[in-house]
């Protein structure tokens, strides 16, 4: 099985030791990024092209899911992230930290995501397992973490309320241990994969993040996205000697050999974006 390869600037995602983003203007440089009460029309390119193309960065579909960068910073650039936040419920944790405490003692080298402790120090300890590795915020990235510009970031805001006002709550069931690898192996990622419910509402709100984020001349997400969160890193191509792991795990996960027994459900709780250290809250619930 060739080594997966993922980018969904989360989590997930997702993980690493990425840099602090600046911190945001004064409130004189930023306008009220409130929901207007009228739709706005698309702004013009020559306004969301910023002087500083960002032909240079790499926007690589394999980049790797992690905190780390993979665009320089560039002042007057806000790193933006659209995602799904996602907290593991107290009664899977357990199982989920036994195997990550078997995981770590057969792979070493591996890391919580985003706390960066080594799974080594933490599983001394059954409960920093939980509370460390599992027991955090985790994020379903709908788009790919990008910078823009100082002057885009009310449009993009108001786009993304306006094409994600209104959404049903839905169930999200996270089914399946997968291994990703960025493009230039540098990391590899422990996840857990959506792959039934909650995979078509996710797929439909990684459509108008896309809508947005090409007004914007922002690249979009990857063709084929696989919506994941990231539990776990380790520095270079080790997924050789974690899929062994997470192979035997999936067999003894299945239910009469064929059906992948569920790792967690979570309720879908909404969509937000950060744009550097400010979070906006983008969706409302609909009560139907």
């Amino acid at each position: 099985m060739e080594a997966l390869i993922a980018s969904y600037g989360d989590s997930s995602s997702d993980s690493g030791s990425e840099s602090p983003a600046p911190p945001l203007p004064p409130p004189s440089e930023l306008k009220n990024s409130q929901e207007p009460t009228t739709a706005l029309p698309p702004p013009p390119l020559s306004l969301l092209d910023s002087p500083n193309s960002f032909g240079f960065l790499d926007f690589s579909p394999t980049a790797q899911p992690s905190r780390v960068r993979n665009f320089a910073h560039v002042e007057g650039n806000y790193a933006v992230h659209v995602y799904i936040p996602v907290h593991i419920p107290p009664a899977p944790r357990k199982e989920m930290a036994l195997f990550l405490n078997k995981l770590a003692s057969l792979v070493p080298g591996l890391h919580a995501v985003d706390v960066d402790v080594p799974l080594d120090v933490l599983r001394k300890d059954e409960r920093k397992l939980e509370q460390v590795a599992l027991g955090r915020e985790f994020h379903i990235s709908l788009g790919r973490t990008v910078p823009i510009r100082v002057h885009q970031i009310d449009s993009l805001v108001t786009m993304l309320r306006q094409k994600l006002q209104i959404q049903r709550r839905y169930w999200i069931d996270f089914s399946k241990w997968e291994v990703f690898v960025n493009d230039d192996q540098t990391r590899t990622f422990v996840s857990i994969e959506v792959i039934a419910a909650g995979l078509a509402e996710i797929t439909k709100q990684i459509q108008a993040v896309n809508e947005v984020y090409k007004l914007h001349n922002l690249p979009e997400f990857y063709k084929d996205p696989r919506p994941h969160i990231s539990v776990a890193w380790a520095l270079g191509d080790i997924s050789n000697s974690v899929k062994k792991v997470v192979e035997e795990e999936r067999r003894r996960s299945t239910i009469g050999g064929s059906l992948q027994k569920c790792i967690f459900t979570s309720n879908f709780n909404g969509i937000e974006c950060r744009i550097g250290n400010k979070t906006h809250k983008i969706c409302k619930f609909s009560e139907e």
